[in-house]
This record gives structure tokens, C-alpha cells and sequence, in this order.
């Protein structure tokens, strides 16, 4: 997808899902196992997949690590967190099979990541690709907001389920958020649409009542909805089969819901269930750093940036900003600003944004970028004066 346009009228959709859709259930899991290694073992390396369905949970991948943890009950204590605690649900934490296969990390990759070990002296990228960061200056959050008003909804969900706000709501559900935009900027709320697993014994009359008093109102503010905003709650009638019972959940099959929403670009790599080696991770969360501190600097509106690795190899092939002419000065010149204040080497990015901790398993639901939250050192603005001051604004 494009940048948004800057002009005219359009409309622009997100979506996101809650932490009990099988996707997010197994991005949860990769990322718990991740958490339980690198407590005990910051260099580990993990590259963590796992399928969810019918009775079953499935982790595979190569792990490195010189420590054991039980997979088998982090995987367990994962599903019973997010709520799939009753059989009734045709999932449930205590009876699901659970089949893990694990091999070590490859050498040639290895002595690729190791510092000191391959070809390059300092630590090389653990992959080739292409990573991409956003920000605008839409939202306090410096995200778009259709993504992240679709993020606070899934939340919501989770809230009214777990407090007993909606008492018969179940772990699995959708939001999806539609933006009027005038001439790039938000300007009214066109559709909610919400799906959400529920009791059998509730109407939807009822259901939709419900969501939309204690979800979608909750959320969404008033001065962005009208009497033309359109509601569309389990459009289907019901929704009682839902979770690992009725959808298969694989790590990485939600890209978009994990970045910004389908506004700008995506390089293709999942994050969850990776350790901070693979810059699929560790350099989109960089990517991402980097654009809020050029937008919140008054460099630009609104800035994308591509980063480019070759494995083994240390520094970036190629930089790439993008402000979709909102620049103040010119891309080139930001470009050159990026190159001298941010390092952009897999060490130097793992020891800025300190990610040699277990706090991944909380990015994998609602979103790894527009959050408030002290561990998520990605969404700092620290470099923004430094920046204003070097640009000369």
C-alpha cells in the first residue's frame, strides 16, 4: 500500500484482532518462549514458529541456548492466560496435545550473527531483507489512526471479557476501523465493524446493544462519529465456534495488524518468536524509532524509511526516506542526519533500544509500534531535539 494521499477525500480502512484469535494466540506463544530464554540467556537465539488448532499446539523452529526451559508449560500457561480455559470452548489449555520440535540454530548463520566469527569482524545481520519504519504526525501516538483506534477496540474487548463488563463474550474477535481523510488528515469515523465470539445463548439484539455501548462508544470519540457512522457487529448473526476450534493460527500471519495498519510499506518478515539478532525484528523496531523521532522533530509530516541487510554483513546496504512532500528540508539531507545519529549495525541497535530482555511476549497483541509502554524503547522520542537542532529548525 502507498503512502496516504495528501489530497482530496478518501477513505482508509485497518483492522486488528484480540489476543485470543488463533494468529495472536500463536504469535503469543512464540514470543513467551522467547521471553523464558532470553531471561536466562541474553545472546540466545531463537527463531520460533507455532500452529494452533483442533486439540493441538505446535512449536518448531531452531533455538540456540545454553538453558532449558519446559516449553510444553510455557505453552500451556500461555493459552490459560488469554482465556481458553473451558472445554466448552473446544480449546482449552489443560487438554490440548502439545508436539514440540526444536533444532539448534544453523552454524552458517551462526558464525554470521557472532561477533568476531564470520566474515566481518563485528556482528552481522542474521538475515538479508528489507525492513520499513512509519510515522505521521495524525495522532498523538504518531501512528495512523484507523490502526490504532482498531487496536483500542480489540483491547476494549478484552477488558469488558475479563472484567465482566460483557460477562458472555469469549477470547477470539476482530475490529476493523474505516477513516474519512480530507486533504490527509482524519476527518470522521465512516464504519466499525466488530466480530466476537460469544456464549450460545445470547441474542444478537443483545450482543450488538452491548458492543456498541460498552466497546465501540468506550473508543471511538464522539466528535468523529455522526449519524451516518455505520455499525456492523457479528454481521454474520453469530459467532459461537470460534478460537483454535474453528480457525488454524500460525506465528507471522499478522503483518499488517502487527505494523501500521496497511498505510505505507511492509518488508515481508514477521517479528514474534524472533530473537533480536533477526533484523526482521530488531531493525523494524529501529526503522520505526528512527521515523517518530524524524516526525517528531518537524523534520517531515509524515516519514517512511527502508533499511536494507545483507546476512553477515554489518552495515545496512541502502537507506531510504520517504516524507510523501512533507519534508521541511529535503529527503537527502535527512537521509544524511539518520546516517550520523542513529547506528544502525545489528549490535549498536540491540544495545540502544536494550532489547536483550524479556519483554516481547506483550508486543505480540495489539500492535508493536504506537504503545505507551517504558519497555517499548522503540516509541522514545529522545533523538527528536538533537535532530531539530542538527536539521537547523
Amino acid at each position: 500500500m502507498a503512502l496516504l494521499n495528501n489530497k482530496g477525500t478518501y477513505f482508509f480502512s485497518s483492522e486488528s484482532v484480540t489476543e485470543g484469535h488463533p494468529d495472536k494466540m500463536a504469535d503469543t506463544i512464540s514470543d513467551s518462549i522467547l521471553d523464558a530464554i532470553i531471561v536466562n540467556d541474553a545472546n540466545c537465539r531463537v527463531a520460533c514458529e507455532t500452529l494452533i488448532t483442533t486439540g493441538l499446539a505446535m512449536v518448531a523452529g531452531e533455538i540456540t541456548t545454553n538453558c532449558y526451559v519446559d516449553i510444553p508449560k510455557i505453552i500451556r500457561n500461555t493459552i490459560r492466560k488469554i482465556g481458553y480455559d473451558d472445554p466448552a470452548m473446544g480449546f482449552d489449555w489443560e487438554s490440548c496435545a502439545i508436539i514440540v520440535s526444536i533444532d539448534e540454530q544453523s552454524p552458517d548463520i551462526s558464525q554470521g550473527v557472532s561477533e568476531g566469527k564470520g566474515l566481518h569482524k563485528e556482528q552481522g545481520a542474521g538475515d538479508q531483507g528489507i525492513m520499513f519504519g512509519y510515522a505521521s504526525d495524525e495522532t498523538p501516538e504518531y501512528m495512523p489512526l484507523p490502526i490504532i483506534l482498531a487496536h483500542k477496540l480489540t483491547k476494549r474487548l478484552t477488558v469488558a471479557r475479563r472484567e465482566g463488563i460483557i460477562d458472555y463474550i469469549r477470547p477470539d474477535g476482530k475490529s476493523q476501523v474505516t477513516v474519512e481523510y480530507q486533504n490527509g488528515r482524519p476527518f470522521r469515523v465512516e464504519t466499525v465493524v466488530i466480530a466476537i465470539q460469544h456464549k450460545a445463548d445470547i441474542s444478537h439484539e443483545q450482543l450488538k446493544k452491548d458492543i456498541i455501548e460498552n466497546v465501540i462508544k468506550e473508543i471511538i470519540p464522539p466528535e468523529l462519529i455522526d449519524d451516518n457512522t455505520n455499525y456492523f457487529v457479528n454481521e454474520t448473526g453469530a459467532f459461537v465456534l470460534g478460537g483454535p476450534r474453528a480457525d488454524c493460527g500460525l506465528t507471522g500471519r499478522k503483518i499488517i495488524v502487527d505494523t501500521y495498519g496497511g498505510v505505507g510499506s511492509h518488508g515481508g518478515g514477521a517479528f514474534s518468536g524472533k530473537d533480536p539478532s533477526k533484523v526482521d525484528r530488531s531493525g523494524s523496531y529501529m526503522a520505526r524509532y528512527i521515523a517518530k523521532n524524524i516526525v517528531a522533530a518537524g523534520l517531515a509530516n509524515v516519514c517512511e524509511i527502508q533499511i536494507a541487510y545483507a546476512i553477515g554483513v554489518p552495515e545496512p546496504v541502502s537507506i531510504l526516506i520517504n516524507t510523501n512532500n512533507t519534508g521541511k528540508i529535503p529527503e537527502e539531507t535527512i537521509s544524511q542526519l539518520v546516517r550520523e545519529h542513529f547506528d544502525l549495525q545489528p549490535h549498536a541497535i540491540i544495545e540502544h533500544l536494550d532489547l536483550q530482555r524479556p519483554i516481547f511476549a506483550k508486543t505480540a497483541s495489539y500492535g508493536h509500534f504506537g504503545r505507551d509502554d517504558p519497555d517499548f524503547t522503540w516509541e522514545r522520542t529522545d533523538k527528536a531535539d538533537a535532530l531539530k537542532k542538527a536539521a537547523g529548525l
